[in-house]
């Protein structure tokens, strides 16, 4: 017996042993929530690898970058590190741009392409808007790219796509295909190109989609009930005939709908695959049998589910509370009260162990304001993180122009940071220029055609300008020193000095240089790590492909923790507190008019089993809404719990039991 083989009977039960040994064929492993599920993932690709399968065959597919960091650093405690970095692990996006480094020049792109955040698209799609003449009032720009994004995850063109009897429906073809045309000009892709290129390259390309389906042989994807049908088509090219794959996922976590998710996926793999076999994880490893029995109940409804009934040997633990409140005030209030009796009281809990979720963002507020009022310290998940701020925006934009000189958008956020002469009615003349020539704007620049047409000021800003990013084009294609040569760049090109003429107040000019400098840390951490693979269209395309997870503070700071119930998918706390249960706002009531209601229903369903111990959720008969005060009807959700493991109080009700309860436990304590 391998040391391995002695690992899985060990460490994992029966139903898990069988999800890690079955390696050939379409593999289906149902893991509800809190089952281990990672544990199985990576042990899985250790018995693989134990078993001769070669780890450069092996490609496992997550959604966030913190999910295949997990699983590597599992992974490498178990096997050999040199073996574990021979496989892949990571998401579906960062997959397909290695592959498109390499393989993209057919589609009439170069290595060097850029990565289009959403202040790129949004730039291109109101140039796009210009150019063919339409009022921008007539049409959202958030709505049209959410649709471009549609279009792309179904793989439809938008010629044949109906969305309704408005102008955007005679528009939609012309801006879609502009769209894509201003993209391909500037040598970038947005988010969903990463996947729908690939896609296409494999259909277009038979070559080179054999040679990635004898490279990747074996194939796993986590949080399989979040894929989409993009996302599938591209694992069934790569996995060929052979369909060795094995998808890990729990359809009552499917929340993710409006993003193009498709639980079908998951729930006809049986299906597809005649050959699949499917293996079910019930055992919990996180939560009381109490809020098992109450997750399993409400899910218990949905019509369209796997079956599955999970239990833990955590015991069986206490009630759910479930608090009335006369108002969002007093709900926040009892809130903070709960929070301090479970610092302070009998159960000393780190604040760190305590979550308040909530359906929407705009929730927060009032709960934030009873937190600073009980100077409890929290956290806000879904904030401005670090890359978002302007001034780190700004520093990126001046380093994707060193990597590619047709990223218009990126020279357009910079080229008045800081001022250079070159106004507003500069900018148009260019703009005016590249809509004869096609050329991109860094060429333009410097161009006589332009400089002819400028002030002696800004001839003297675009001319400097263009030169010393034509210098540290060169200088940044020889190897190493990354964060010297980064930090010099934009020192020599005016960016760190220039925050102080942006900003006139010195301290928050000096705040924003500080923040600037703590990513050329971040590219020095980044050349670290990759030794002497590190490149600056490496460190761009991590930065570009970081998602939400990447962006949560994890520091143990001991705060509590606020955020949605979205952003807590694949998190736990030992007390959990869901606010703002009622009609309307959860489940929500824009979800209802589409007919989401299961998918609402699967939301809560993540709520409550985040909790380990510890589950409060709050309702209030009036709140704050649209600027008045409405009434408000409990959740229909609460209607469906089951009665014997809930308790129902008001609040005032529930902190004079607390108070008791304290004070007994004080004088029991307490010694004369």
């Amino acid at each position: 017996m391998t040391q391995i083989s002695k690992k899985l009977s060990k460490e994992l039960n029966s139903e898990q042993i069988e999800a890690v040994s079955t390696i050939e064929g379409p593999l289906l492993v149902l893991a509800g929530a809190g089952t281990g599920k990672t544990r199985v993932i990576t042990y899985r690709i250790a018995h693989m690898i134990d078993s001769g399968i070669l780890p450069e065959n092996i490609a496992g597919m997550t959604f966030t970058n913190k999910a295949a960091k997990e699983m590597r650093e599992r992974l490498s405690a178990v096997i050999s590190q040199s073996a574990a970095k021979k496989v892949y692990l990571g998401t579906f996006h960062s997959f397909c741009a290695r592959l498109l480094r390499k393989e993209i020049a057919p589609l009439g792109y170069t290595s060097n392409f850029t990565i289009a955040d959403e202040t790129d698209q949004n730039g291109i799609l109101k140039q796009v808007l210009a150019e063919i003449g339409v009022q921008k009032e007539l049409v959202n720009t958030s709505t049209c790219l959410s649709i471009i994004g549609k279009v792309k995850s179904e793989l439809i063109h938008p010629a044949d796509l109906h969305i309704g009897d408005t102008i955007i429906s005679e528009l939609f073809p012309r801006i879609y295909k502009r769209y894509q045309q201003v993209l391909k000009n500037q040598n970038m892709l947005d988010f969903d190109d990463l996947l729908f290129l690939t896609v296409k390259l494999f259909e277009q390309e038979k070559d080179i989609l054999e040679t990635y389906s004898e490279k990747y042989q074996y194939l796993l994807v986590d949080e399989y009930q979040d894929t989409n049908f993009l996302q599938f088509r591209l694992l069934e090219l790569l996995m060929g005939k052979k369909h060795n794959i094995c998808v890990v996922g729990d359809d009552d976590q499917s929340i993710y709908g409006w993003r193009g998710a498709k639980i079908e996926n998951i729930l006809n793999f049986p299906n597809k695959f005649k050959n699949a076999k499917s293996i079910k994880l019930e055992q919990n490893y996180r939560s009381t049998n109490i809020i098992l029995k109450v997750s399993n109940h409400l899910i218990s409804r949905n019509k369209t589910r796997h079956e599955k009934e999970l239990w833990s040997s955590e015991g069986e633990g206490n009630n759910v509370k479930v608090i009335n409140n006369d108002s969002g005030i007093q709900e926040s209030q009892y809130i903070a009260d709960a929070i301090g009796e479970l610092h302070d009281g009998t159960d000393h809990l780190p604040y760190k162990d305590i979550a308040i979720l909530y359906r929407s963002n705009y929730l927060s507020r009032q709960i934030e304001d009873a937190l600073r009022n009980a100077r409890i310290p929290y956290r806000l998940v879904g904030g401005k993180s670090f890359y978002e701020r302007k001034e780190v925006r700004d520093a990126v934009a001046y380093l994707r122009l060193l990597v590619n000189n047709r990223d218009d958008q990126s020279l357009l956020r910079i080229i008045g940071a800081p001022p250079r002469g070159i106004g507003d009615k500069a900018i148009s003349r260019l703009k005016e220029l590249q809509s004869k020539t096609y050329f991109p704007l860094t060429e333009l620049l410097k161009s006589d055609t332009f400089i002819s047409q400028l002030s002696s000021k800004a001839t003297s800003g675009a001319t400097a300008l263009s030169s010393c990013m034509g210098k540290w084009y060169h200088i940044f294609k020889e190897n190493g020193g990354l964060a010297v040569k980064a930090q010099t760049y934009l020192k020599e090109i005016g960016y760190l000095d220039g925050l102080l003429k942006m900003y006139k107040n010195r301290d928050e000019a000096e705040k924003r240089r500080d923040n600037v400098l703590e990513l050329i840390n971040a590219i020095s951490q980044y050349e670290v790590r990759e030794g002497s693979e590190a490149s600056l269209l490496g460190f761009i395309e991590k930065y570009s492909l970081a998602d939400d997870n990447d962006k949560v503070d994890e520091e143990d700071d001991n705060s509590v923790t606020l955020m949605t119930i979205h952003a807590a998918k694949g998190l736990e706390f030992p007390a959990i507190f869901v606010i703002a249960m009622e009609d309307k706002i959860f489940p929500n009531e824009r979800a209802l008019n589409e007919g989401a209601l299961e998918e609402e229903r699967r939301l809560f369903y993540v709520a409550i089993t985040r909790a380990k111990h510890t589950l409060t959720m709050t309702h209030s008969r009036e709140r704050m809404r649209f600027g008045k005060i409405t009434r408000q009807r409990i959740s229909p959700f609460i209607a469906e719990l089951p009665t014997d493991y809930v308790n129902k109080m008001h609040s005032k009700e529930a902190f004079k039991k607390v108070s008791v309860a304290a004070l007994q436990k004080a004088l029991e304590n307490f010694t004369f």
